[in-house]
């Protein structure tokens, strides 16, 4: 599986990352959505309990699963860029976050993505909840500074992404990865 292809967008809740992907896939790319909002859909639906809300660490383990599922499908696509709305790292930072599991040292050397990963800074003033995202933003911020520090320590390079127009900030990580 060549995931040297797989380009994780993370960072912080409502920073621009589910537009972003949306706006690569107008321009042709793969993408894969969010594990954590599909989890939310279905549990909400089902009136299930893996809601982050709810069990975090149950909703992180699903996310966990979700998220090795995308890369098993996403090797299954062309030739080309694949960009993730998080990913499976970002479930493992949550998982070990919110029970002490050391999750994040498999993730050393199984299940890698590009080493360049693109995160989203917090922006307050595009910052919205939603019935699928119902944490404050002091809780975006809190994670987007864990995750800060868990992509580097598992080896990749964190770009963040800047405050621009979706379509620059498209341009900016298509260019980034071309450079």
């Amino acid at each position: 599986m060549d995931s040297s292809r797989f380009v994780v967008i993370s960072g912080c809740s409502s920073g621009g990352k589910s537009t972003l992907l949306a706006e690569v896939g107008r321009r042709g790319h793969a993408t894969v959505e969010e594990p954590g909002r599909r989890i939310v859909r279905q549990e909400l639906v089902g009136e299930g309990s893996a809601l982050p809300w709810v069990d975090g660490a149950a909703f992180a383990r699903r996310a966990i699963e979700l998220a090795i599922a995308d890369r098993r499908a996403a090797a299954d696509r062309p030739a080309g860029w694949v960009f993730f709305d998080r990913g499976l790292v970002d479930a493992a930072a949550a998982l070990q976050h919110l029970t002490g599991e050391p999750t994040l040292d498999t993730l050393r050397q199984a299940h890698r993505y590009h080493c360049r990963v693109f995160l989203a800074p917090p922006w307050p003033e595009i910052y919205v909840t939603d019935p699928e995202r119902r944490h404050g933003f002091d809780a975006a911020i809190a994670e987007y500074h864990r995750l800060l520090v868990v992509y580097p320590s598992l080896g990749y390079e964190v770009i963040l992404l800047p405050k621009v127009s979706v379509a620059a900030r498209a341009d900016f990580v298509l260019h980034t990865l071309a450079g």
